[in-house]
């Protein structure tokens, strides 16, 4: 007997990606005719159905929801699980948490896992990887089968679902705005490569304030960092040689670090350099000194998605009828000690 197989398995027999398997199935054009009848030929011949993705779950209810976050290490995304959990369980639903750990692989896995029958929707926040692969054919297959997907803070354009985001470019604009009525001028920006939506729009804040405040646009004192694993270095350098006098951080963790190479290299944190990052997280609060953040709202955030979400699972739209609606949280700035001159 033929074993079941997945994408997983196609793409690694033939040496191709997840991506391609799942493309060529669907005989998209971006694929060479070659590989396409090489693929379909193999998944015809281990007899492969692609009921994990392609099941409708429209009149099937399990009151289980499935969720997808990037990692564990932010304390963001446990704060929004948090919201979605508490709403979830009040109406009687289950939450499965699954962390594509900022693979796109993993993503489309636990898509594929998740979408058997077992859950009723998605609730997920792209990862890096799939944002700088630009790649969203694993969203699309799963919201043309009705399956409802609502998506927050990482999302894209390319998918028609809903959304819960913060304007990323307003709250850095708002903190950059700050920093310079405080009479900080030299305001350095810490940020991961602009790939990921909500850096970019968060760059974009920052060099608007600027612009507004007649401040000139200094591209040297913009550090990007990889968004996991980097290499100290980087920051050591940068910090050791560039003069600033506030920074901007765009996670919190990035906050906390810039503190650490502040003080290495004898820079007194608020009166010589002031720093605001992003989350407003455990680690704002005991840092040392105590971090000044953007508060993104996480729970609220998730609670917001949940409800998006079941509204969505329980409603009787007809096909042709979707309608899909983005909501945006208000971000607030949570002043502390390395911002304050006092």
């Amino acid at each position: 007997m033929k074993r079941k197989i997945t994408l997983k398995h196609i793409a690694r027999e033939l040496d191709v990606s997840i991506s391609t398997v799942s493309k060529a199935l669907k005989n998209s054009e971006e694929i060479s005719r070659e590989t396409k009848e090489k693929i379909q030929a193999f998944a015809k011949l281990y007899n492969y159905k692609p009921n994990n993705i392609a099941i409708s779950l429209k009149n099937k209810r399990t009151k289980n929801i499935g969720v997808i976050i990037p990692d564990i290490v932010h304390h963001f995304f446990t704060t929004v699980f948090r919201g979605i959990e508490k709403y979830a369980n009040d109406k009687g639903y289950n939450v499965i948490v699954c962390v594509s750990d900022e693979s796109f692989d993993k993503e489309v896995i636990n898509m594929e896992m998740l979408a058997n029958g077992s859950i009723d929707g998605f609730i997920m926040a792209l990862s890096a990887e799939t944002q700088l692969k630009n790649d969203y054919n694993h969203l699309k297959q799963v919201t043309d089968q009705g399956i409802p997907l609502v998506l927050f803070d990482r999302v894209t354009d390319e998918v028609n679902c809903d959304k819960v985001i913060i304007d990323d470019q307003a709250a850095a604009h708002m903190a950059v705005s700050k920093m310079i009525a405080d009479g900080r001028q030299r305001i350095a920006l810490v940020t991961t490569e602009d790939y990921l939506n909500v850096s970019s729009k968060r760059e974009e804040g920052y060099r608007k304030a600027l612009e507004e405040h007649n401040l000139p646009v200094r591209e040297e004192l913009i550090l990007r960092l990889p968004y996991q694993y980097e290499d100290e270095k980087l920051s050591e350098v940068f910090f050791a040689t560039q003069e600033v006098d506030a920074v901007l951080c765009v996670n919190e963790i990035f906050a906390v670090r810039t503190i650490r190479f502040l003080e290495d290299n004898d820079l007194r944190v608020p009166s010589d350099v002031s720093v605001i990052g992003f989350t407003d997280g455990i680690l704002s609060r005991l840092s040392n000194p105590t971090l000044s953040s953007v508060a993104q709202h996480g729970e609220e955030m998730g609670t917001i998605a949940a409800k998006m979400l079941i509204d969505k699972v329980e409603s009787d739209i007809e096909e042709g009828e979707e309608e899909y609606r983005t909501e945006v949280v208000e971000a607030t700035l949570i002043e502390r000690e390395s911002t304050r001159s006092s």
